[in-house]
């Protein structure tokens, strides 16, 4: 089926080399488990299915950057897949071999308008590193400070785009044809394939991300994020300011270099939370590699193409769900599973049953993230029950961040962490640019009443004063909603005020 798919012309010498690789790798059978191929055919025993998610790994890695994004996607979904394809597909990279700057000086200069020579007072031809979506060169501005450039390969958005429709009609036919595909929701994970990858080929977009994040967290002069020039920047350029610093691998590498494993830990940690819990914006990807220290105990970010959001009322979801595990409440547990897993299906009895496992192995303790999500995601899986995506995505950098800060810091507490970050939280919901915009809206929806309540109680006595065409119990419903009115507007009179009043404590004491 997969063969066959119809496809405009542009896109069928890319389709047969997908079919290529996939026929190279051995992968029929999990064509056939998706619906997409009538029978496999035969494998020798070095090709059987116990190295399926490594041979699926791999042919992911020769198909490209697409196809990685993908990987990558899929390995967030430990509620869906067994934990030997997680382990495989979180050891996806975008690997590539470098290219001659000739090869890209044609689109370099396009992007610049003129040669980088020019545009700068050095630059480097030797590539200082490559993916297979971009590769990296150093640069050094006229007023003396270092920048790399971000060079998007030649050629790479036209297969990237073909590899979208391609995938398109592939989760389109496994989600019509197989239950087991089904359960992935393949067309909804190939549009957020489909934003991530097009988010990603558009540089000015990972330019704006460090823009909001340093924005986020200006007051945080231990955190740097670096700095973009956007009079050079542009879809398939970033020019941005180069970070010198130690990738946070180990303790004692950081300790070799005047850097303090546990001071770097505790920053690591609050930052995360503070993105997670209070901004509602995140890197989505904080490993090793997308980190460095530097001297000061000081923290740098990179790499912010993929940025993941949470929606305020995500935020109280994880944070009601944090709660309900660490009182050990398996109810309150359920009820945010019952919101996340809504479109599961699952009654909620199962849902109570997975709740009440989860307690029973990490509940009214001490909280050690990495543990519970190791248990947790498995659980889902063995229940039914399926995740939104951008919960998992949280669940995903939270648990590469406490791995990342365990490797520099053995013993190192996220919980304990996330437990500081409750004042910080309570802090940012007084502040007033939390709660202006509320007080705002109230005020606004209290005006509005103000303005209609007199209409609205004439016309309820009309119509109590209208006859002896309305009975009894007519005459008692409108005068129940002219009491239930009145309470109304009575207890929003009462909260505004109390709302100002704390307010202005809350401000007052946060100065």
């Amino acid at each position: 089926m997969i063969k066959t798919l119809m496809v405009a012309a542009r896109d069928r010498n890319r389709l047969a080399e997908i079919v290529g690789i996939a026929t190279r790798y051995g992968l029929d059978v999990l064509l056939v488990r998706l619906g997409l191929e009538g029978k496999a055919r035969e494998v020798d025993g070095a090709m059987d299915a116990d190295t399926l998610p490594h041979r699926t790994r791999l042919a992911l890695e020769a198909l490209g950057p697409t196809f990685v994004k993908l990987g990558q996607i899929l390995a967030t979904r430990a509620d869906l897949l067994p934990p030997q394809w997680i382990e495989e597909l979180e050891h996806l990279h975008s690997r590539a071999p470098t290219l001659k700057f000739e090869t890209l000086r044609a689109d370099v200069e396009a992007a610049l308008g003129q040669p980088p020579e020019t545009a700068f007072a050095g630059f480097d031809a030797a590539p200082l590193a490559a993916a297979s979506m971009a590769q990296v060169h150093r640069a050094t501005l006229a007023d003396g400070r270092p920048v790399v450039l971000k060079i998007r390969r030649s050629g790479i958005r036209p297969v990237m785009e073909a590899d979208l429709r391609l995938i398109a009609q592939v989760a389109a036919i496994a989600e019509n044809g197989n239950a087991e595909a089904r359960r992935f929701a393949p067309v909804a994970m190939v549009r957020q394939l489909t934003q991530a990858v097009l988010e990603e080929l558009d540089f000015s977009n990972e330019g704006r991300n460090a823009d909001r994040l340093r924005d986020d967290f200006a007051g945080n002069d231990r955190l740097v994020i670096p700095e973009i020039h956007w009079e050079w920047t542009s879809e398939t350029l970033l020019v941005m300011d180069y970070i010198d610093g130690v990738p946070p691998r180990d303790g004692d590498t950081l300790r070799a270099a005047g850097i303090d494993p546990a001071e770097i830990a505790g920053l690591s940690a609050d930052v995360v939370l503070d993105m997670v819990l209070i901004n509602g914006r995140f890197h989505a990807d904080p490993h090793p590699g997308n980190l460095l220290c530097l001297p000061g105990n000081r923290l740098a970010l990179l790499d912010m193409g993929m940025i993941g959001h949470v929606s305020p009322r995500r935020r109280e979801e994880f944070l009601s769900f944090v709660q309900s595990l660490t009182s050990g409440d398996p109810a309150a547990l359920a009820d945010t599973l019952m919101i996340w897993s809504k479109d599961s299906g699952a009654p909620r009895e199962r849902i109570l049953v997975a709740a009440e496992q989860l307690v029973a192995r990490h509940g009214g303790q001490r909280l050690i993230l990495s543990a519970m999500v190791a248990d947790f995601l498995p659980l889902l899986r063995k229940e039914g029950l399926i995740m939104p995506p951008d919960l998992l995505l949280i669940f995903k950098a939270l648990v590469t961040v406490d791995g990342v800060l365990t490797g520099i810091q053995p013993g190192f507490d996220l919980s304990e962490a996330m437990r500081r970050s409750y004042m910080r939280i309570v802090a940012a919901r007084l502040s007033p640019g939390s709660w202006g915009p509320a007080l705002g809206a109230l005020l606004w929806e209290l005006a509005r009443i103000g303005d209609d309540a007199p209409r609205l109680l004439r016309a309820a006595v009309q119509k109590l004063e209208g006859g002896s065409t309305n009975t009894d119990a007519n005459q008692q419903d409108v005068a129940q909603a002219i009491a239930a009115t009145g309470r109304w507007i009575g207890r929003a009179i009462l909260l505004a005020g109390a709302t100002i009043a704390f307010g202005l404590i809350a401000a007052a004491w946060l100065r």
